[in-house]
């Protein structure tokens, strides 16, 4: 319509007898403004045109992804049986003291947690990887450990004639197990083999809040959980059922220093406890890393002083030797 309107005003001009070379001109010119703003404008048509079929395009295949995930995300949630017997919770996070790299153990608690180990939980459960010695400086003093191992018959020998005997404690001896063999262990206990605590909170993913949670985690078991007889539901233990009885009850153990021996702090003691069993040079390994730190620090710092400052015109230096 524009090229048309354009021919028609540039052929009137040119039908004048007072300007036949101008009317030319302007014929031509304007021809040429015509042609140019058509193809602009049909280029312009066919790439919205494209662009609209292009997001017609996306469209449909968006919708059509998006019905295909609901269909399979529908069938999975369908196909899914959920029983009670498979829920479990997971072990919160608890602001433990000791958790910081700068921080040290509570050794006041780790002192209150030996004594929970001691009467409560070394009946079934041993530390075998404890000797008498590692309390010293840590929870008790040489010679409270040496009334301690005294407290204890250890088996040692041959004599002279061949036998085996018991003898009192010493500081270099481990902690005795509270079963001969693991099968005397599996008897007494339902079939269940009590673990050694030497490297319990090593070993369970999620550490002293695991170990918290579980002697934290008795319940009277949910509708719909049924507890085989010998078991006893637990929480946060996998399948929800487990053979360990609770063993911390309100006022279970007196403490030396007075501390009430609640539910929730004779879990948190022993957990401590059970935390420097695993890692006994746990503060004194902080303690060198720290000093590791300030020494390499130091050690960047002078390394730094000397590349910049006095060996940088060595490597800068430009030697020009000459003809003689």
């Amino acid at each position: 319509l524009a090229e048309e309107y354009l021919i028609k005003y540039s052929t009137a001009l040119a039908s004048r007898d007072d300007t036949p070379k101008m009317s030319s001109r302007f014929s031509t010119i304007f021809r040429r403004f015509g042609a140019n703003l058509f193809k602009q404008g049909t280029s312009s048509i066919s790439t919205a045109r494209q662009s609209a079929q292009s997001s017609k395009r996306n469209a449909y295949a968006f919708v059509g992804l998006a019905g295909a995930g609901g269909l399979a995300l529908l069938y999975g949630v369908s196909s899914v049986k959920v029983n009670a017997e498979e829920l479990e919770l997971h072990p919160p996070v608890y602001p433990w003291s000791h958790k910081g790299p700068l921080s040290a153990l509570d050794h006041a608690s780790v002192r209150r947690g030996f004594q929970v180990y001691q009467q409560v939980c070394s009946a079934c459960h041993s530390i075998e990887q404890i000797a008498f010695r590692n309390l010293v400086g840590a929870s008790h003093t040489e010679d409270e450990a040496k009334a301690l191992a005294e407290e204890y018959l250890i088996k040692d020998g041959p004599n002279d004639e061949g036998e085996m005997f018991e003898r009192p404690g010493k500081l270099s001896d481990y902690f005795p197990r509270p079963y001969p063999n693991d099968e005397a262990a599996r008897a007494a206990n339902n079939g269940a083999l009590p673990p050694d605590l030497s490297l319990i909170v090593n070993a369970r993913e999620g550490g002293e809040d695991y170990i918290f949670s579980i002697l934290t985690g008795y319940f009277d078991p949910p509708a719909g959980v049924e507890v085989r007889e010998g078991l006893h539901y637990n929480a946060y233990f996998p399948g929800g059922a487990i053979g360990m009885q609770q063993a911390l009850y309100e006022g279970a153990v007196e403490y030396d220093d007075g501390t009430p021996a609640t539910v929730p702090q004779m879990a948190k003691d022993v957990c401590t406890f059970l935390r420097w069993a695993g890692e006994p040079e746990i503060d004194d390994r902080k303690r060198m890393g720290m000093k590791a730190v300030i020494v390499l620090s130091l050690v960047a710092f002078i390394s730094f002083y000397a590349k910049r400052h006095r060996w940088v015109s060595l490597k800068t230096r430009k030697i020009v030797y000459s003809q003689s």
